[in-house]
């Protein structure tokens, strides 16, 4: 059957077809034309002339009284699922309007377009220019037909009417479509939305690739300077651009309109992980990174602040100056080599919120290194929060249905390259021998995993920084903690599989925990495995 009928009408030219298509290629309606059915119930020269089309159809309303339509809506619908969306193009008398609502009732809407008569002649004159179809000599000698004079009297029994040379062809689509309830409702909770609560490297990537094959749809903001580390056997993979999800589910992927790309990294993750340009969707505002970048900040930012250097800073001011810098901005849709993948993400967010898929947002990096909240300079080019996240992805606040902030039990910071500066500051420094004394490992196996995923260096690290955490649940607003490497208070941690097999001072750091966030410690991370995660959500 049909789950929503839209009956077009309006003069020719008043831009049915347009609109129609539009419907097609937004909303993957289907379109019953009204003039192949003409043409289908006779013979000779129609499919070419306006004029034969104008009067066979005229027969057939007087034949049926205006109840063909009706009919050939129903042999087109009989074998469509329950939730088509079909458009009829066109309706040209009152007659066949009140037999397609008497078939379908309330699923019916009519939406009527009209425009200035020297608009639609000079559209019509355009058309016959653009067309090989035989049309009349003029749009006077057209409106001649009786049928096409008084069509224009179809707006009055209409659900909506537009007048289309006072909206562009893309305001016409948006009014016809609110009309028709088919942008679904603004204010379901379909997104979850996963943040660094620290400086990076919490675990992301792991937390991440654990809860991907629930949603639909997984998205990634932020650059390549933050690598996502993601277990599997023998070898980890690190994706540095793509969703840590990728190799873990069949979930279609996006990367932000924010997002900042490194092409040739792009490409790389895009080979090892075998995805294909149905599934993978790139905004065309993403940022491109050029060599130009990675040396700018590999000679100033990299020795001086810890920068990874890959870019994505330096990209980022060229982004926001809007061109007045060298070398020109080139964002996504200006790469051949990602053409395939590029598509607007906000079109397949609004149609997985009208369908309502789940919707899944990566953020990188941590609280502690956002642009506008960490400690000035020691920070990365963006705002690592979930309003910076939701705002790079172009996904509204209401949207969103859970946060979940990932934090250590120990934060690190990278090492600087340069003995004469940091990377920045930490509340109470630790090293590597405290750490090892305190869990159980040894000082050289802990040094030995604690390098970065992106650079390659070695990390600092320091105690749980209690105002930091405040700070950055203060901001996020988290639904859920996600807790990483509680094998750093006891070794003995990481072979637990229930919340009660951890160790009592790991419990009583975790009720602190949510005591400070008034929000559950939902995921527990006990070490680096497939089945390392105590999952303790209840949703």
């Amino acid at each position: 059957m049909a789950k929503r009928i839209i009956l077009l009408s309006g003069p020719v030219s008043a831009g049915k077809s347009t609109l129609a298509d539009a419907l097609v290629e937004r909303f993957d309606a289907l379109v019953l034309r009204t003039r192949d059915v003409i043409v289908a119930t006779a013979r000779g020269v129609l499919a070419s002339e306006r004029a034969a089309l104008q009067l066979h159809g005229e027969k057939l309303d007087r034949k049926t009284d205006g109840a063909w339509v009706a009919a050939a809506l129903t042999r087109f619908a009989e074998s469509l699922p329950a939730d088509a969306i079909i458009v009829v193009d066109s309706v040209r008398i009152i007659k066949q309007v009140h037999a397609v609502r008497r078939a379908y009732g309330s699923r019916v809407v009519h939406v009527h377009l009209s425009a200035d008569l020297s608009v639609l002649a000079q559209r019509y004159k355009h058309k016959q220019r653009q067309t090989k179809f035989r049309e009349f000599g003029s749009y006077a000698e057209l409106s001649v037909n009786r049928t096409e004079r008084h069509v224009g009297r179809l707006a009055k029994s209409a659900d909506v009417v537009i007048e289309t040379d006072r909206s562009s062809k893309a305001d016409v689509m948006v009014r016809a479509a609110s009309r028709l309830g088919l942008y679904g409702k603004e204010n379901r909770q379909l997104v979850d939305v996963l943040v660094g609560g620290a400086y990076g490297s919490e675990g992301k990537g792991h937390i991440a690739s654990y809860l991907a094959p629930e949603y639909d749809i997984l998205m990634r903001v932020g650059g390549p300077n933050a690598g996502h580390k993601v277990f599997e056997d023998p070898k980890p993979y690190v994706h540095h651009l793509l969703p840590s999800g990728t190799r873990k589910c069949d979930a279609e992927l996006m990367i932000a309109p924010g997002a900042v790309l490194d092409v040739p990294q792009l490409l790389k993750e895009i080979a090892e992980c075998n995805v294909s340009a149905n599934r993978l969707t790139i905004d065309p505002h993403a940022m491109i990174i050029e060599k130009q970048d990675q040396e700018f900040e590999a000679s100033t930012l990299v020795g001086s602040i810890g920068s990874t250097g890959q870019g994505v800073g330096a990209a980022t001011a060229r982004k926001i100056m809007r061109g007045a810098t060298t070398p020109p901005v080139r964002l996504a849709k200006d790469v051949p080599e990602i053409r395939p993948f590029v598509h607007e993400t906000g079109c397949r967010l609004e149609k997985a919120f009208r369908e309502g898929q789940r919707v899944f947002l990566e953020g990188t990096q941590g609280f502690g290194l956002s642009l506008h909240h960490g400690k000035y300079p020691h920070v990365t080019s963006r705002d690592t929060a979930v309003a910076g996240c939701l705002s790079e992805a172009g996904i509204p606040p209401c949207r969103v249905r859970r946060v979940v902030m990932v934090c250590r039990t120990l934060p690190i910071r990278v090492k600087s390259p340069s003995k004469k500066y940091s990377s920045g500051p930490m509340a109470q420094p630790l090293r590597w021998r405290d750490v090892a004394a305190r869990s159980g490992y040894g000082a050289q196996e802990l040094m030995k995993a604690e390098h970065t995923s992106t650079t390659n260096r070695l990390r600092r690290v320091g105690e749980f920084e209690w105002d930091l955490f405040r700070r950055a649940v203060s901001l996020n607003g988290p639904t859920d903690v996600a807790l990483s490497f509680v094998d750093y208070i006891s070794r003995s941690n990481a072979s637990a599989r229930r919340f009660e097999q951890l160790t009592g001072e790991t419990i009583r750091f975790i009720e602190e925990l949510e005591r400070v966030a008034c929000a559950p410690v939902s995921l527990i991370s006990t070490r680096f495995n497939y089945r390392s995660i105590i999952d303790r959500r209840s949703w």
